[in-house]
């Protein structure tokens, strides 16, 4: 116990990983003193043969291989600290694998459905809006989620960098947004800065939200550009929910997270300008690498275009050939149609979540 309290105050503190990712340490390494309890052992006894056993244990209960890859990482984490601090003279996962994961391509909307929700205006009252202070509740939650739409989508934000924004710059501020030059300044993965054009609309939501954030007396306590209705900083999980609301809100087939815009961003660049480069300095990728995966979804787009109106796209009397199969597969996984389950097990939602603070 002593040693998982010391890695995770090392990682918190020296370190200085984000907090979600602090807590998502806390839980795996929750889940391997479990396992550990259960055997008889301690944690510094753990050898690779318990770790295979485990591996194959939650691979059959359904774990992805994913969601398995992303609990070894943690738990190679901190059996590397040890064996580094002395503590430990053998790491138990050298040499074990976790399953190995299909890389599924990033969901993105069609260009029609992301202006879609970004035109979108919610004007329909509240129940009980006869009450001055919840119809003026409601004029200010929907110029405040229009700006978040207009950030996430048009200049691409991850969720977390759209979360740590301020209202004013200042020398604690991770984040604002410099409305006379059109730029937004964020503290983005591995705090790193960088800066990001806003587009007119970005520009023109931002000044009406800060005229009417400034007309809130709860908005005086905080310094976050983006707020509840308890005047404190919105959280990523509120953001989720309130995207995914509005999405439906919306008319669109399939619920909007965060992460979906930003791919929709990144995906919709690519396609106008072709520049990989602009595109991974916008994004904030380290490795030129992880945009590439933008140009798969680039060539889907053309591969529908050419099976949509090149006279010579199927043979005289095909009906349906391999490549329509693809076309509405590929719809499906970036949401231009509907998946058919209603609901998500444990494991998708943290792969979404991890594919959220991964790209």
């Amino acid at each position: 116990m002593q040693w998982v309290q010391a890695y995770l105050a090392h990682v918190q503190h020296e370190k200085r990983l984000a907090a979600r990712t602090v807590a998502l340490y806390t839980a795996d390494l929750q889940r391997l003193q479990a396992l550990a309890q259960q055997e008889g052992i301690t944690l510094g006894q753990v050898q690779a043969a318990h770790m295979r056993r485990w591996i194959a244990s939650m691979h059959s209960q359904g774990r992805s291989a994913r969601g398995i890859a992303l609990i070894l990482s943690g738990w190679r984490g901190f059996y590397h600290w040890l064996v580094q601090s002395g503590q430990l003279q053998h790491n138990p996962l050298d040499g074990v694998r976790a399953p190995k994961a299909a890389k599924p391509l990033p969901k993105a909307l069609p260009v029609d459905a992301a202006v879609q929700l970004a035109n979108f205006q919610h004007t329909a009252a509240p129940a009980g809006a006869q009450r001055r202070n919840q119809a003026d509740d409601a004029a200010w939650r929907e110029v405040r989620d229009q700006l978040m739409v207009e950030l996430l989508y048009g200049s691409g934000l991850r969720v977390g960098e759209l979360v740590g924004l301020d209202a004013q710059p200042g020398p604690q501020a991770k984040g604002w947004l410099d409305l006379d030059d059109a730029q937004a300044h964020v503290l983005g993965k591995g705090s790193k800065r960088r800066t990001i054009p806003l587009g007119r609309m970005a520009v023109e939501k931002a000044r009406q939200w800060l005229a009417l954030r400034a007309t809130l007396a709860k908005a005086a306590h905080t310094p976050a550009l983006l707020i509840g209705r308890n005047g404190t900083r919105l959280t990523a999980q509120a953001i989720w929910q309130q995207l995914r609301k509005r999405s439906q809100q919306a008319g669109l087939p399939v619920p909007v997270h965060p992460h979906m815009l930003r791919h929709s961003f990144a995906s919709h660049l690519l396609q106008s300008s072709g520049d990989l480069r602009a595109v991974q300095e916008l994004l904030g990728h380290a490795n030129i690498s992880t945009t590439q995966i933008y140009t798969r979804l680039d060539f889907q787009h053309l591969a529908k275009v050419y099976d949509a109106t090149h006279p010579r796209a199927h043979r005289q009397g095909d009906s349906v050939t391999r490549r329509d199969a693809d076309v509405v597969a590929d719809a499906q996984d970036s949401g231009c149609v509907p998946d058919q389950a209603a609901g998500q097990t444990a494991d998708q939602a943290a792969d979404q979540d991890t594919n959220q603070e991964t790209d």
